[in-house]
């Protein structure tokens, strides 16, 4: 007969086990960039038969099928883009090799990183939506046309303006669905909600206005304007600003709720662009596969800078790096036609290169 101990303990164990699926959840709908094109996202059946969905997130797919195709855009938008900013960092936003939790377990902890990957997703999220929308491929939504009228700098409001406002909408239903569904009392939901948001008016906060002249000759007699969203390379580089300057919050009591306040009193509260995270990140220089951190080793590096943090030292963690030469190909001898193209050869050129030690 099991005693009070063992049971209280299988208990506990199996807490944890029916917990542990919600620390991954959040992110998980990034594994939708792992399906080929070919596979229908939308009706009841496939959106049952979606890894990395929550429950929540299924009914968003059952309810608004025709946009899971912009979501899955949305996904690889986000690891391609990723990938770019960190290339030069240790973490450099390497993907598993298989499985739902696409940047591994290291977004189960919350440091900047995992902070930024969730701006950067509820971003891309709002900005593949809008582009379908703009495109006509979704039938509920389409140009805004809200913004209409003259301007105060008198052009002509005209053209087909981004609708943002749906892209954010939708967004803001499909990727903080699994942060609300588990209350908004417990530090890593407020702190992923608080990124997804900040990636939103990374947008918002960039729209841009493009312009057509009307006129005799191009005289520009009449613009017609319409607005439009930043590249998502921009905003992408927005993120990217907000992650090193990141803010470093605790859970608070303030009077019957709870809130994200700075861990050093003399930091000012984070704005709502700001990025926000509640533990210190990993250094990320050896290999752990359990976490999905695959080091530095066999990584280039800048040998000639020391203090970027391309540069070998820091990239490669220590002065645990080598110099060698090899052999790479290049666009040389250019030559511009007039017509319209540049025309290059294909040279063979040594150079030196820094690796970190394996």
């Amino acid at each position: 007969m099991p005693t009070v101990s063992s049971v209280t303990l299988t208990g506990r164990l199996l807490l944890l086990l029916l917990w542990a699926p919600h620390l991954t959840m959040a992110s998980n709908w990034l594994s939708l960039a792992r399906l080929p094109r070919s596979r229908p996202l939308s009706g009841a059946e496939p959106c049952g038969r979606l890894r990395g969905l929550t429950p929540g997130q299924v009914g968003v797919c059952r309810a608004r099928g025709e946009v899971m195709e912009s979501v899955r855009k949305a996904a690889e938008m986000v690891i391609e883009e990723c990938q770019h900013q960190f290339r030069n960092r240790r973490w450099n936003c390497s993907t598993t090799p298989r499985g739902i939790n696409i940047f591994g377990r290291v977004m189960n902890q919350g440091t900047r990183e995992a902070a930024f990957v969730h701006a950067l997703s509820s971003a891309a999220v709002a900005v593949a939506v809008t582009r379908g929308c703009s495109r006509g491929e979704l039938e509920r939504c389409g140009c805004d046309r809200k913004v209409r009228g003259v301007s105060p700098e008198g052009f002509q409001w005209s053209g087909c303006s981004d609708n943002l406002s749906y892209g954010v909408a939708f967004s803001q239903t499909f990727v903080d669905e699994p942060e609300r569904a588990k209350g908004m009392s417990s530090g890593r939901p407020l702190m992923n909600i608080h990124n997804n948001e900040a990636g939103r008016k990374a947008i918002l906060h960039n729209m841009q206005v493009e312009c057509k002249c009307h006129g005799v000759s191009g005289s520009c007699e009449l613009r017609t304007c319409w607005k439009v969203m930043p590249p998502f390379r921009w905003v992408g580089a927005v993120l990217k600003e907000r992650f090193d300057g990141a803010t470093e919050v605790r859970l608070t009591r303030v009077g019957s709720r709870t809130a994200l306040l700075p861990r050093d009193p003399q930091v000012k509260p984070p704005a709502t662009r700001d990025l926000v995270y509640l533990a210190p990140s990993p250094d990320f220089c050896l290999l752990d596969p359990d976490n999905g951190i695959p080091g530095t080793a066999g990584r280039r590096c800048n040998g000639t800078s020391r203090l970027a943090p391309d540069g070998c030292e820091l990239l490669c963690c220590g002065p645990g790096f080598r110099a060698g030469r090899a052999e790479v190909v290049q666009r040389c001898s250019c030559k511009f036609s007039w017509c319209c193209s540049v025309r290059c050869q294909q040279c063979k050129n040594t150079v030196l290169i820094h690796t970190c030690r394996e």
